[in-house]
């Protein structure tokens, strides 16, 4: 398999969508629509986003956080079987939305649930499947949610309305895994201004593919 596959991941309100909105649109531009592939997770394909709506519903407050973990598994899953292999095999470049570090940053350690078991029950969907390349935006927790509550109060989830504990949890596992895995994950801040983010994201994309924004 010949394609780019480039995971963005972040804590809620790091801006992932706005970023990634621009990045999409500038390799467009290099390489064309046909060439690039923007998918989300949990999400991705008919299935996986039915799966989603289940996890992001707001009435599901009683939701166990060993189910939620495997839901967001099963999601994983079927997106990398009915989307990102055979996007792979055309040799596209993938920007996915949220990959496997996200379930070990918010299950595992937000939901207390540990972050290797989170990572072990992974490795079942994944089969070994990981990004060469993952962009974590980072942004602290306060800063995040006040651009929540400013920008898309009408988009919040079930996940963004808990309390701050949670996602100072969530982000320090985060930032874990970063200095863990620093050949593949790649830390840009994502308190500066858009425009600045953009520019610190493409050079990171470009060091690790250089035929990438060159």
């Amino acid at each position: 398999m010949s394609g780019k596959f480039i995971s963005f991941e972040g804590p809620d309100g790091a801006g992932k969508t706005s970023v990634m909105r621009q990045i999409k649109a500038d390799l467009e531009e290099q390489f064309g629509a046909d060439r690039v592939m923007y998918t989300r997770e949990p999400g991705g394909n008919h299935i996986s986003e039915q799966i989603r709506r289940v996890l992001f519903n707001a009435d599901n407050t009683d939701m166990d956080a060993r189910t939620e973990a495997l839901l967001f598994a099963a999601a994983r899953r079927q997106h990398i079987v009915s989307e990102i292999l055979p996007a792979l095999q055309e040799d596209k470049v993938i920007l996915c939305d949220r990959y496997v570090d996200s379930s070990i940053a918010y299950q595992g350690a937000g939901r207390h649930l540990g972050e290797q078991e989170i990572w072990q029950l992974n490795q079942f969907a994944i089969d070994g499947l990981l990004p060469e390349l993952t962009v974590y935006l980072d942004v602290p927790s306060e800063v995040g949610l006040r651009r929540i509550a400013e920008h898309r109060s009408d988009q919040v989830n079930r996940l963004d309305k808990e309390k701050l504990a949670f996602h100072h949890l969530v982000r320090h596992s985060f930032l874990r895994l970063q200095q863990a895995h620093p050949d593949r994950i790649k830390l840009v801040d994502a308190s500066q201004p858009l425009a600045k983010v953009v520019a610190d994201v493409k050079q990171v994309i470009n060091a690790r593919y250089p035929e990438l924004f060159n």
